[in-house]
Protein backbone atom coordinates (compact mmCIF):
# COMPACT_ATOMS: atom_id res chain seq x y z
CA UNK A 1 0.00 0.00 0.00
CA UNK A 2 2.79 2.37 0.91
CA UNK A 3 4.52 1.66 -2.40
CA UNK A 4 1.34 2.35 -4.37
CA UNK A 5 0.79 5.54 -2.40
CA UNK A 6 4.33 6.69 -3.10
CA UNK A 7 3.92 5.96 -6.82
CA UNK A 8 0.65 7.88 -6.88
CA UNK A 9 2.21 10.85 -5.10
CA UNK A 10 5.17 10.78 -7.49
CA UNK A 11 2.80 10.75 -10.49
CA UNK A 12 0.79 13.63 -9.01
CA UNK A 13 3.99 15.56 -8.40
CA UNK A 14 5.10 15.13 -12.01
CA UNK A 15 1.70 16.25 -13.28
CA UNK A 16 1.86 19.35 -11.09
CA UNK A 17 5.35 20.18 -12.36
CA UNK A 18 4.16 19.90 -15.97
CA UNK A 19 1.09 22.03 -15.24
CA UNK A 20 3.21 24.69 -13.56
CA UNK A 21 5.63 24.73 -16.49
CA UNK A 22 2.81 25.07 -19.00
CA UNK A 23 1.10 27.78 -16.96
CA UNK A 24 4.24 29.82 -16.37
CA UNK A 25 5.42 29.55 -19.99
CA UNK A 26 2.13 29.72 -21.87
CA UNK A 27 3.06 32.93 -23.68
CA UNK A 28 6.27 31.44 -25.05
CA UNK A 29 4.48 28.23 -26.03
CA UNK A 30 1.72 30.16 -27.78
CA UNK A 31 4.30 32.29 -29.59
CA UNK A 32 6.15 29.14 -30.62
CA UNK A 33 2.94 27.65 -32.01
CA UNK A 34 1.73 30.74 -33.89
CA UNK A 35 5.06 32.30 -34.79
CA UNK A 36 7.24 29.27 -35.51
CA UNK A 37 5.36 25.99 -35.93
CA UNK A 38 2.44 27.17 -38.07
CA UNK A 39 4.57 29.29 -40.46
CA UNK A 40 6.98 26.39 -40.94
CA UNK A 41 4.06 24.08 -41.67
CA UNK A 42 2.88 26.47 -44.38
CA UNK A 43 6.36 26.56 -45.93
CA UNK A 44 6.70 22.78 -45.75
CA UNK A 45 3.37 22.19 -47.50
CA UNK A 46 4.26 24.66 -50.24
CA UNK A 47 7.79 23.32 -50.67
CA UNK A 48 6.59 19.73 -50.98
CA UNK A 49 3.98 20.65 -53.58
CA UNK A 50 6.47 22.70 -55.60
CA UNK A 51 9.05 19.90 -55.42
CA UNK A 52 6.51 17.44 -56.76
CA UNK A 53 5.17 19.82 -59.38
CA UNK A 54 7.24 22.81 -60.51
CA UNK A 55 4.14 24.56 -61.82
CA UNK A 56 2.67 27.39 -59.79
CA UNK A 57 -0.29 27.15 -57.46
CA UNK A 58 -3.69 27.77 -59.00
CA UNK A 59 -3.85 31.27 -57.50
CA UNK A 60 -0.34 32.36 -58.48
CA UNK A 61 -0.83 33.30 -62.12
CA UNK A 62 -4.24 35.01 -61.75
CA UNK A 63 -2.83 37.30 -59.05
CA UNK A 64 0.22 38.10 -61.16
CA UNK A 65 -1.87 38.85 -64.23
CA UNK A 66 -4.25 41.05 -62.22
CA UNK A 67 -1.30 43.09 -60.97
CA UNK A 68 0.26 43.21 -64.43
CA UNK A 69 -2.98 44.60 -65.86
CA UNK A 70 -2.23 47.83 -63.97
CA UNK A 71 1.22 48.24 -65.55
CA UNK A 72 2.24 51.59 -67.02
CA UNK A 73 5.58 53.40 -67.52
CA UNK A 74 5.21 55.44 -64.34
CA UNK A 75 4.60 52.38 -62.17
CA UNK A 76 7.43 50.58 -63.95
CA UNK A 77 9.88 53.25 -62.83
CA UNK A 78 8.49 53.33 -59.28
CA UNK A 79 8.64 49.54 -58.90
CA UNK A 80 12.22 49.33 -60.16
CA UNK A 81 13.33 51.90 -57.57
CA UNK A 82 11.26 50.68 -54.63
CA UNK A 83 12.17 47.01 -55.05
CA UNK A 84 15.78 47.85 -54.22
CA UNK A 85 14.65 48.79 -50.71
CA UNK A 86 13.88 45.14 -50.02
CA UNK A 87 17.34 43.87 -50.90
CA UNK A 88 20.09 42.79 -48.53
CA UNK A 89 22.10 45.89 -49.42
CA UNK A 90 19.35 48.10 -48.01
CA UNK A 91 18.86 46.06 -44.85
CA UNK A 92 22.61 45.76 -44.25
CA UNK A 93 23.33 49.42 -43.34
CA UNK A 94 20.24 49.58 -41.12
CA UNK A 95 21.19 46.42 -39.24
CA UNK A 96 24.82 47.53 -39.09
CA UNK A 97 23.82 50.81 -37.46
CA UNK A 98 21.73 48.96 -34.90
CA UNK A 99 24.58 46.51 -34.27
CA UNK A 100 27.00 49.37 -33.59
CA UNK A 101 24.57 50.93 -31.10
CA UNK A 102 24.15 47.58 -29.35
CA UNK A 103 27.91 47.10 -29.12
CA UNK A 104 28.44 50.59 -27.70
CA UNK A 105 25.78 49.89 -25.07
CA UNK A 106 27.28 46.44 -24.35
CA UNK A 107 24.03 44.65 -25.13
CA UNK A 108 25.80 41.47 -26.11
CA UNK A 109 22.78 39.15 -26.08
CA UNK A 110 20.75 41.48 -28.29
CA UNK A 111 23.73 41.93 -30.61
CA UNK A 112 24.07 38.15 -30.84
CA UNK A 113 20.38 37.86 -31.70
CA UNK A 114 20.62 40.47 -34.45
CA UNK A 115 23.70 38.91 -36.09
CA UNK A 116 22.42 35.34 -35.81
CA UNK A 117 19.02 36.23 -37.25
CA UNK A 118 20.40 38.33 -40.11
CA UNK A 119 23.10 35.87 -41.21
CA UNK A 120 20.79 32.91 -40.73
CA UNK A 121 18.26 34.55 -43.03
CA UNK A 122 20.80 34.67 -45.87
CA UNK A 123 21.92 31.08 -45.37
CA UNK A 124 18.38 29.72 -45.15
CA UNK A 125 17.23 31.60 -48.24
CA UNK A 126 20.17 30.50 -50.38
CA UNK A 127 19.90 26.89 -49.19
CA UNK A 128 16.14 26.70 -49.76
CA UNK A 129 16.46 28.12 -53.28
CA UNK A 130 19.12 25.58 -54.21
CA UNK A 131 17.07 22.70 -52.81
CA UNK A 132 13.70 23.63 -54.33
CA UNK A 133 15.09 25.12 -57.59
CA UNK A 134 11.87 26.78 -58.64
CA UNK A 135 12.23 28.85 -61.79
CA UNK A 136 10.91 32.39 -61.86
CA UNK A 137 7.69 33.40 -63.64
CA UNK A 138 8.00 33.91 -67.38
CA UNK A 139 4.72 35.66 -68.13
CA UNK A 140 6.14 38.93 -69.48
CA UNK A 141 9.48 40.67 -69.90
CA UNK A 142 10.46 42.08 -66.52
CA UNK A 143 11.87 45.57 -66.11
CA UNK A 144 14.22 44.17 -63.45
CA UNK A 145 14.90 40.52 -64.35
CA UNK A 146 16.46 38.08 -61.89
CA UNK A 147 18.54 35.03 -62.79
CA UNK A 148 18.56 32.88 -59.65
CA UNK A 149 15.79 30.64 -58.31
CA UNK A 150 12.50 32.01 -57.03
CA UNK A 151 11.40 30.05 -53.95
CA UNK A 152 11.40 31.51 -51.37
CA UNK A 153 11.66 35.19 -52.23
CA UNK A 154 14.90 36.71 -50.96
CA UNK A 155 13.39 40.20 -50.88
CA UNK A 156 10.42 38.93 -48.87
CA UNK A 157 12.70 37.16 -46.41
CA UNK A 158 15.06 40.10 -46.04
CA UNK A 159 12.29 42.65 -45.54
CA UNK A 160 10.45 40.40 -43.07
CA UNK A 161 13.66 39.70 -41.15
CA UNK A 162 14.37 43.43 -40.88
CA UNK A 163 10.85 44.24 -39.71
CA UNK A 164 10.71 41.30 -37.29
CA UNK A 165 14.01 42.30 -35.69
CA UNK A 166 12.89 45.91 -35.30
CA UNK A 167 9.53 44.89 -33.81
CA UNK A 168 11.13 42.43 -31.38
CA UNK A 169 13.77 44.93 -30.26
CA UNK A 170 11.18 47.68 -29.71
CA UNK A 171 8.46 45.50 -28.22
CA UNK A 172 8.88 46.93 -24.72
CA UNK A 173 8.71 50.52 -25.97
CA UNK A 174 5.48 52.52 -26.42
CA UNK A 175 6.22 53.21 -30.10
CA UNK A 176 6.36 49.53 -31.04
CA UNK A 177 2.99 49.86 -32.78
CA UNK A 178 4.35 52.59 -35.00
CA UNK A 179 7.23 50.29 -35.96
CA UNK A 180 4.74 47.49 -36.62
CA UNK A 181 2.47 49.65 -38.79
CA UNK A 182 5.29 51.19 -40.83
CA UNK A 183 6.96 47.78 -41.10
CA UNK A 184 3.77 46.16 -42.39
CA UNK A 185 3.38 48.87 -45.02
CA UNK A 186 7.02 48.36 -46.02
CA UNK A 187 6.48 44.59 -46.39
CA UNK A 188 3.46 45.09 -48.64
CA UNK A 189 5.28 47.63 -50.82
CA UNK A 190 8.25 45.31 -51.36
CA UNK A 191 5.94 42.38 -52.07
CA UNK A 192 4.01 44.46 -54.61
CA UNK A 193 7.22 45.42 -56.44
CA UNK A 194 8.31 41.78 -56.75
CA UNK A 195 4.94 40.75 -58.14
CA UNK A 196 4.56 43.82 -60.34
CA UNK A 197 7.98 43.19 -61.88
CA UNK A 198 7.01 39.58 -62.50
CA UNK A 199 10.05 38.07 -60.80
CA UNK A 200 8.14 36.11 -58.17
CA UNK A 201 4.96 34.14 -57.75
CA UNK A 202 2.77 35.17 -54.80
CA UNK A 203 3.59 31.83 -53.18
CA UNK A 204 7.29 32.77 -53.24
CA UNK A 205 6.47 35.91 -51.28
CA UNK A 206 4.28 34.08 -48.77
CA UNK A 207 6.92 31.41 -48.20
CA UNK A 208 9.60 34.06 -47.73
CA UNK A 209 7.52 35.87 -45.14
CA UNK A 210 6.66 32.70 -43.23
CA UNK A 211 10.21 31.35 -43.22
CA UNK A 212 11.77 34.63 -42.09
CA UNK A 213 9.12 35.13 -39.42
CA UNK A 214 9.63 31.65 -38.01
CA UNK A 215 13.40 32.11 -37.93
CA UNK A 216 13.29 35.55 -36.28
CA UNK A 217 10.78 34.47 -33.63
CA UNK A 218 12.54 31.15 -33.06
CA UNK A 219 15.85 32.90 -32.43
CA UNK A 220 14.05 35.32 -30.13
CA UNK A 221 12.73 32.45 -28.03
CA UNK A 222 16.17 30.83 -27.84
CA UNK A 223 18.45 33.85 -27.36
CA UNK A 224 15.94 36.07 -25.53
CA UNK A 225 17.40 39.46 -26.54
Amino acid sequence: MNKMKMMKEEHTSKVMVIKNLLFSNWRSLLLMLIGVYLPLQVVEIMAVKISQNKDSFSWDVPILMAIHSTANPQLDAIAVVLTKWGSFWTAFPVLSAIAIILLRNRRWRTFNYLITTAIGNLIINHTAKEIIQRTRPNLWISKAPELDYAFPSGHAMTSMTLVAILVILTWDHPWRWLVLIIGSFYLLIIAWTRLYLGVHFPSDILAGWMLALAWAIGMNLIIKP
